[in-house]
């Protein structure tokens, strides 16, 4: 199973693994998944890193790194990603969110979050 983690998920899997929950971290040491992060999330880190965020407190060219060390693949930013959310109904504002969804619909990958407004949306969104 491809999977693309949403931001925080990620950080928790890189940085505190304790904190995913059970069924995220069943998930990811799966030997069929293939976990994936997005260049949003690194840019998400980036914005509220440089914002002051106590939860954001990471070095995002660190946290690339390791991610793709550890055998993560990254997903960029297409414009076909971009307009893709467009069509997505506006039950989530968080532009991150947003466009982690329209990549997962785009490439046919499921989404995990912890997010319950974006899991909200259904598939691809799995609500861990």
């Amino acid at each position: 199973m491809r999977v693309l983690f949403d931001t925080h998920l990620l950080l928790w899997a890189a940085s505190s693994p304790q904190r995913l929950p059970k069924a995220a971290l069943s998930i990811l040491k799966a030997r069929d998944t293939v976990p994936i992060f997005s260049a949003a999330s690194i840019l998400e880190v980036v914005i509220k890193n440089g914002l002051g965020r106590a939860d954001f407190q990471v070095d995002a060219q660190r946290l690339r790194q390791g991610l793709l060390l550890h055998g993560y693949e990254e997903l960029a930013i297409t414009g076909a990603h971009a307009l893709a959310v467009r069509e997505l109904p506006a039950l989530h504002k968080d532009p991150v969110d947003r466009i982690l969804l329209a990549q997962a619909q785009c490439e046919s990958l499921t989404l995990l979050t912890v997010d319950k407004e974006l899991g909200a949306y259904g598939p691809p969104c799995r609500l861990v």
